[in-house]
């Protein structure tokens, strides 16, 4: 292939990166010099080379600075560069020398990998007998890691040891070394491994039947701190489950259950109770009531729908959240467009709240119309930035932080599905942003979130749903 040509002259025996044209026809740019001026084609309807760009590798190794030396402006992933301004270049960046609608051809920047000698390869291997849980002697699964001994187990076997250590056993010993449990919680780095081990090795997977067991055993999906006769104490930092020690009095209960029977339930010694994440307040963990005590959005708890069923109301004794903090989606009402909306672009916010406004409907009634669709499941969850999507309905208890996640996410769905005639008309005007709703440009340049449509899917870079 013929080479393309750079002003500077080769400053190592490498090539570390190169600007690969659109069409193959024309030649790649190579680099050698950590600073070089770019003479090449410019046109897609000329061979003729033109110097129009400088292009400087930066310190990182991996990205460069690109300064305009044409008399055209360039367009580096959408965004204007002005002649002497200068931008970076990342491994990808699109780089056209004009207005593409005028001919000009397209670059890739391409950064080149580094020799294999420069290279620092990281392998770990493990041997499958050190990925077991010593209760089934199995490989993990959902695996679990308790402290301060750090060793690891099923979910669904813990979750069983803990229950029988609650009920004969004042402290709860770790199933391998007998220490002191004082910590539980699921792993995720470990579960990564669990899983490696399984694709690498199908003979040790276990049986849909055993993993659905295990599953139905399983109670530990938040941190919990397990106190071992001691008396818990009132403010906690962290938001995790507590049980109640067997010793207790009134002024260190841990919740309002915990000394009364309110509704037909009282908390015992072996109860599990869950920290809200909104007040830091207690209450019982009951996996046998309808009432919802984890949002499903974010899998946090919060203790506001479970103190409304237990008729129990708000006082000076307990940490209790309002109802209000945490309630079904269809039960909730919205004022204004949340800050998330539309990537936090407040150019997009402002066309939506106009596009509601012009067509005779408040922002309750269109985020109400688009809850119904999502109840009728009209609508593709793949982007929804949402735990457990597929769960969520009209009638499911979320957070407020969740409900504006959701509220941005369907009016995403609301803008890109209105018809063109229904768009104000500075909006009409606007060309879609090649990069859509990921583009990172709108966020930092006022000017081309002005200029350019995000409210749409990409059609350069990485696509998303």
């Amino acid at each position: 292939m013929e080479q393309g040509e750079g002003s500077g002259s080769k400053t190592s025996d490498e090539i570390w990166s190169k600007l690969v044209p659109s069409d193959s026809r024309y030649s790649e740019v190579e680099l050698w010099s950590d600073e070089v001026e770019i003479h090449s084609e410019v046109k897609l309807s000329s061979f003729e080379k033109q110097g129009w760009c400088k292009i400087t590798r930066n310190s990182d190794l991996c990205s460069a600075t690109l300064q305009n030396k044409s008399s055209n402006v360039i367009f580096v992933d959408g965004t204007d560069v002005p002649t002497e301004d200068t931008i970076m270049v990342r491994c990808g960046s699109e780089i056209i020398p004009g207005q593409a609608s005028e001919g000009y051809l397209s670059y890739r920047f391409k950064v080149m990998p580094m020799n294999e000698s420069c290279k620092k390869v990281l392998k770990i291997s493990i041997d499958s007998e050190h990925a077991k849980c010593s209760i089934c002697l199995n490989i993990w699964h959902d695996v679990v890691t308790v402290a301060p001994c750090l060793h690891n187990f099923c979910n669904g076997c813990f979750s069983e040891w803990l229950k029988r250590s609650q009920e004969k056993h004042t402290n709860v010993l770790c199933p391998h070394c007998r220490s002191v449990v004082q910590f539980a919680g699921r792993n995720h780095f470990l579960h990564n491994i669990e899983e490696e081990i399984l694709q690498s090795d199908s003979s040790l997977r276990r049986s849909d039947e055993d993993l659905a067991v295990l599953n139905s055993c399983a109670l530990i999906k938040t941190p919990l701190v397990i106190n071992n006769g001691k008396k818990p104490r009132r403010k906690r930092s962290r938001s995790v489950p507590v049980l109640v020690p067997e010793e207790s009095n009134a002024t260190d209960l841990a919740c309002a259950q915990c000394g009364t029977e309110y509704a037909g339930f009282q908390c015992n010694q072996s109860t599990v109770h869950l920290q809200c994440h909104a007040c830091g307040g207690m209450m019982p963990s009951r996996t046998n009531l309808s009432v919802s005590q984890q949002c499903i959005g974010c899998d946090r708890a919060f203790c506001g729908a479970y103190w409304q069923s237990q008729q129990i109301t708000i006082s000076d004794s307990y940490p209790m959240c309002a109802p209000e903090t945490f309630k079904p989606i269809a039960e909730r009402t919205i004022t204004r467009i949340p800050f998330l909306a539309h990537e936090r672009n407040r150019h997009e916010q402002d066309i939506t709240e106009r596009c509601i406004r012009q067509m005779g409907k408040t922002l309750q009634g269109v985020v109400s119309e688009w809850i119904t669709k999502l109840n009728n499941r009209e609508i593709d969850c793949a982007r929804m930035p949402l735990n457990h999507t597929e769960m969520i309905t009209a009638g499911t208890h979320i957070c407020n932080e969740c409900f504006d996640k959701l509220v941005s996410f369907l009016l995403y769905w609301f803008r890109v599905s209105l018809p063109r005639h229904l768009l104000p008309g500075d909006a009409v005007q606007r060309e879609d942003c090649w990069y859509g709703y990921t583009c990172r440009t709108q966020h930092h340049s006022e000017d081309h979130a002005r200029k350019r449509n995000h409210v749409c899917r990409p059609t350069r870079g990485s696509i998303g749903n």
